[in-house]
């Protein structure tokens, strides 16, 4: 169960490295700062869905799950150092990751 966590944190950095590559708007600097914004961003996901409840997560690919995971994203900037991400930004990563959550195994996440 530990292993499974530090695995789909350090998978979930990397996407983040990716997406700063691919996505205007959307920068973060290095490996370290990327698997702290991967914690920050699924504690305030798991927040966010605890207090709102489940239709509201990503992963009910609605409108306000993606939303919603965007407004984190976004969040996210001012926990993290080394971190800046647009409105615009964190509206296509949110979108970028959501893409590559739909491919990417649930085990493996």
């Amino acid at each position: 169960m530990v292993i499974g966590a530090i695995i789909r944190f350090i998978v979930s950095a990397i996407v983040l490295l990716l997406v700063g590559f691919l996505v205007p708007g959307f920068r973060i600097m290095g490996f370290v700062n990327a698997l702290l914004a991967a914690v920050a961003i699924a504690a305030i996901g798991w927040l966010v869905e605890a207090l709102l409840g489940k239709n509201i997560s990503p992963q009910a690919r609605g409108l306000v799950g993606f939303l919603t995971a965007a407004v984190v994203i976004y969040a996210v900037q001012f926990i993290v150092p080394g971190m800046s991400v647009s409105i615009l930004g964190a509206l296509l990563a949110s979108l970028i990751i959501g893409i590559i959550d739909a491919f990417v195994p649930t085990e493996l996440r």
